[in-house]
């Protein structure tokens, strides 16, 4: 059961249903979690910088690796939507999620990604090497900031326990 409710558009001040709109237009639709985090539009806001880093890390490590990415954070933190969201991307392109091929890029990637929410004071001294192999240290920082803004859009999840949204249902582990 959700401990906050989500948001309709009917009852909502014109600010709140621009974000609406905005969203339906962008991506077709209006996730829980989106209707959740309008009851504060600040904090809407800033979750959804999610979008600008995406869009930072996405040319330098491609759109399936901000999935695999993604997908990593969110399965290691144990967070049902968003892992299910990926879990739902991965399938519609015709992949297993429980048995991905990564290229070595993937592979550091979805390590990185598990190990910031599993141990990030203890990351493997290794994981840093391969990482430094790969990306320059801005985009080190990138992807960083990146896997920190998914665990909060996690968290957001998990605390307040929004509701799986419907399309996700069928995609569940």
């Amino acid at each position: 059961m959700s401990y906050i409710s989500l948001v309709e558009y009917d009852q909502s001040p014109d600010e709140i249903k621009h974000e609406f709109d905005d969203q339906i237009s962008k991506h077709g639709k209006i996730t829980n979690m989106k209707r959740t985090l309008l009851h504060s539009l600040p904090a809407f806001k800033a979750y959804m910088e999610w979008y600008t880093l995406k869009d930072e890390i996405e040319p330098f490590i491609g759109k399936r690796g901000v999935i695999i990415f993604s997908h990593a954070i969110s399965t290691q933190n144990d967070c049902l939507i968003c892992s299910t969201f990926f879990r739902k991307i991965l399938i519609d392109q015709g992949e297993k999620p429980e048995d991905l091929v990564l290229s070595e890029q993937e592979q550091v990637l979805a390590e990185f990604g598990k190990q910031v929410v599993k141990n990030p004071d203890q990351i493997p001294q290794e994981i840093y090497l391969r990482l430094k192999d790969l990306f320059s240290e801005k985009e080190i920082v990138l992807l960083t900031a990146f896997a920190g803004l998914m665990m909060a859009t996690n968290l957001i999840n998990t605390v307040l326990k929004v509701p799986l949204d419907d399309y996700l249902d069928a995609y569940k582990k």
